[in-house]
């Protein structure tokens, strides 16, 4: 240490835990969103956390928003709570950009030691990050490292962030599992229904009047733009499972909107595209609907099953790889759909030459270098068997495959 920095000590004479991590020889302080100097060592006794961020990156932006609001909420009445901003921006005038719109500290920009090291120290491979720190212990397994995912699923709720309080939290997630019904999932205290088109505008469905069926919950908005990709798809398969189902006389399927629309004129224009029912809009239950299912991107699909228990959060995989056959997303039919396409891969040539693609094709499946991809010709998730550019990694679903006549000149 050089001659004259500053020692900052604790209650019990030890080197501060903050000090450690957040100073360096020539700074003892942090920035504030004022512009002035806080001491590390006023956070000596609080709950930190670390945010790694980047003012490049959209979803560094979407979830510094969102933990602005919790912090805000939190900070009005548990002031020992503390957050500081570990910078990933290009340039100066980036961070300055982007940290004007946060509440907290940060580390100053030109601090690239204190920053790297931060990083190194807790691995940290992408970002948005959120290291969450308990005051005065120094056993590493104590700290939070996925803050991320936390403050998604339990917002404020996740308080202080200690590994306890998210055991406690699994547990309680595990009870409300353990008891889920479509009725404790969409109803409550002041709404026991679901919204539906008529010819003279909306009407109140009863939630009770759904029981029994299997239900699709849609998580999507008018702004999203894979949404205005996957809605389109998702209401040809909902027209023909509601026909099939109709010429059996039965009819057990239905889709429920829960929407993440910024405005009510924005939900009205968009559920008006659609031929199933919604919940209101800004009805709290979406929140919680949201954390429940850990939701951190739409369009999302769950699929309850008459029970009342979920049957799979990945119904928009299985809509995209099977169609209305992937009705009614039950494990034994998805196992069943899975050994079609095993039979129906055999008769598959195991090269191809693709219309828009200038490399031979080849034909892999999961244990043969295939995997979960996205589709390069529809952008849709795909798994099991793909056509895949071993030279450039282009893949697409074998469906999607528009196969032409090979010309040298082209290779």
């Amino acid at each position: 240490m050089k001659d004259g920095a500053q020692v900052v000590l604790n209650d019990n004479g030890n080197y501060g835990k903050f000090s450690h991590l957040l100073a360096s020889q020539d700074r003892d302080y942090l920035l504030s969103p004022t512009g002035a100097q806080v001491k590390v060592s006023d956070l000596e006794g609080r709950v930190v956390g670390l945010l790694f961020a980047a003012n490049w990156y959209p979803p560094c932006r979407g979830f510094t928003q969102i933990l602005v609001g919790i912090y805000e909420e939190l900070k009005s009445r548990v002031p020992q709570l503390e957050i500081v901003y570990v910078s990933s921006d290009e340039n100066l005038d980036a961070f300055n950009s982007f940290y004007g719109n946060m509440p907290w500290l940060a580390i100053p920009f030109s601090d690239l030691e204190t920053k790297k090291s931060l990083t190194r120290k807790y691995d940290v491979e992408a970002v948005p990050c959120l290291i969450l720190l308990q005051p005065d212990d120094r056993k590493e397994h104590v700290t939070v490292r996925d803050g991320v995912e936390l403050i998604y699923r339990y917002g404020i709720q996740a308080y202080p962030f200690s590994n306890e309080r998210l055991e406690q939290l699994q547990k309680e997630d595990k009870v409300k599992r353990d008891n889920q019904t479509l009725t404790n999932l969409l109803a409550n205290h002041h709404r026991d229904y679901v919204l539906s088109h008529t010819h003279t505008g909306l009407k109140k469905v009863p939630v009770a009047w759904l029981v029994g069926k299997t239900i699709g919950l849609y998580f999507s908005a008018e702004w999203c733009v894979p949404c205005a990709k996957f809605t389109p798809k998702l209401i040809s398969v909902y027209e023909k499972i509601k026909h099939e189902l109709a010429g059996k006389g039965e009819e057990d399927f239905e889709v429920v909107l829960i929407s993440s629309d910024r405005d009510q004129a924005s939900f009205d224009s968009y559920y008006s595209t659609m031929p199933w029912l919604a919940l209101p809009f800004g009805d709290p239950e979406i929140k919680n609907l949201v954390r429940h299912y850990n939701v951190q991107g739409i369009p999302w699909l769950v699929i309850i099953g008459p029970d009342g228990k979920t049957i799979t959060v990945h119904g928009r995989s299985l809509i995209n790889l099977y169609q209305e056959n992937a009705y009614p997303f039950t494990n034994a039919k998805v196992e069943e759909l899975e050994k079609q396409l095993e039979e129906e891969a055999k008769g598959l040539p195991a090269l191809v030459y693709h219309e828009g693609h200038r490399h031979d094709l080849n034909l892999v499946s999961d244990g043969n270098g295939g995997g979960p991809f996205i589709c390069c010709v529809c952008d849709e998730q795909g798994s099991s068997w793909a056509y895949q550019c071993l030279q450039c990694g282009y893949e697409v679903h074998p469906k999607c495959v528009r196969t032409v006549e090979r010309h040298d000149n082209n290779v």
